[in-house]
């Protein structure tokens, strides 16, 4: 056994998976995001910053925990002060962190983001490259793989050799062992070379997923321009053959659901928003925590608007708290919430 799996291993905890019947493993990046301590300003303006950990996969893999269900995540960060106090993160949230890797020789990612006064969120990255996009085939935890009932990843992995590869192979392992596999673009355009190759990279594993999660922007990037809100527009140029369910998030109005015997649209839960950070990986951790205990929602338009609902309100819950995983919501939560707002 080589230094690097070693030190590795040394890090790692595994925590046993509640019911790894329901096991919900996440794929790709995670990271420290830098965010000015006020609000409204540009990068340049912000007086100081304060971290906090981040990365859509890590983000949805706590949300899951959170809510009681069973999670890991399988990704590379640096073997730096900041890689290991995410692995921390993770295991303080009951998120199986066994499928980590540690590179001794690039830094874990950091990412400064801002929401500025215009409404615009401003990114810098410093990937260059970062220990995330050094993920290699031969570290992937193939038994965690196999023992997803949902097997969950974006496509920042896609911009870079070698984890491009590595994201593919993970994929092609969860499909081998009957996995549902979850994908959420997750679109950050800054990080990717060119418009182009992010649309391309983007499509290109499109087909492979079972459930997709995607907003109103990427709609509108993904297809060149088109309405986002044209059912037409979506069904013909997104929907495909395997695709078990479409689902297009519209923030606090909601999302509108597609699959091969209905489509509709559940509104949102209304709150007084203090940060979005995270909404969009909470809402997904609310629905694959769903799909995870019932599958069968797939096919049951009731049971499915139910836990989109449900997804709403998770992601509703983390819009009112500062920061992703902090604002992540309990099972408690939820149920409060979704009860005074029938009430």
């Amino acid at each position: 056994m080589g230094e690097n799996a070693i030190s590795g291993n040394l890090k790692n905890l595994t925590i046993d998976t509640r019911d790894s019947e329901t096991l919900v493993v996440c794929f790709g990046e995670m990271l420290i995001d830098f965010v000015p301590t006020v609000g409204g300003v540009s990068l340049a303006e912000a007086p100081a910053f304060k971290k906090a950990p981040g990365g859509a996969p890590a983000n949805v893999a706590v949300g899951v925990s959170r809510l009681g269900g069973s999670s890991a995540f399988i990704g590379k960060v640096g073997d730096d002060e900041f890689g290991r106090m995410l692995a921390d993160i993770l295991r303080l949230n009951n998120v199986d962190n066994s499928g980590m890797r540690f590179d001794h020789n690039a830094r874990t990612a950091l990412a400064f983001v801002t929401l500025r006064g215009d409404g615009e969120r401003e990114f810098l990255f410093f990937r260059h490259p970062s220990a995330d996009m050094l993920l290699l085939e031969s570290e992937l935890d193939k038994n965690l793989i196999q023992k997803a009932k949902i097997f969950h990843y974006g496509s920042i992995s896609l911009i870079e050799e070698p984890c491009r590869s590595t994201q593919l192979a993970a994929m092609k392992i969860a499909k081998s062992a009957g996995s549902l596999l979850s994908y959420d673009p997750n679109l950050r355009l800054p990080l990717w070379p060119s418009e182009e190759a992010a649309r391309k990279e983007i499509m290109s594993i499109w087909n492979l997923a079972d459930v997709i999660k995607i907003s109103e922007d990427e709609i509108t990037f993904l297809t060149g321009g088109d309405d986002p809100y044209d059912d037409d527009v979506v069904l013909q140029k997104l929907f495909h053959p395997n695709l078990k369910l479409l689902v297009v998030s519209e923030g606090p109005n909601g999302c509108r659901y597609y699959t091969k015997e209905f489509k509709g649209r559940v509104a949102g839960v209304k709150v007084k928003p203090v940060d979005t950070t995270g909404a969009g990986d909470a809402f997904v951790s609310g629905l694959l925590n769903s799909l995870a205990s019932d599958i069968t929602i797939l096919k049951d338009e009731k049971k499915l608007r139910e836990a989109l609902l449900f997804a709403n309100a998770c992601g509703a819950i983390t819009v009112t708290e500062r920061g992703a995983i902090p604002a992540m919501p309990s099972m408690d939560a939820v149920q409060d919430l979704l009860t005074s707002t029938r009430s």
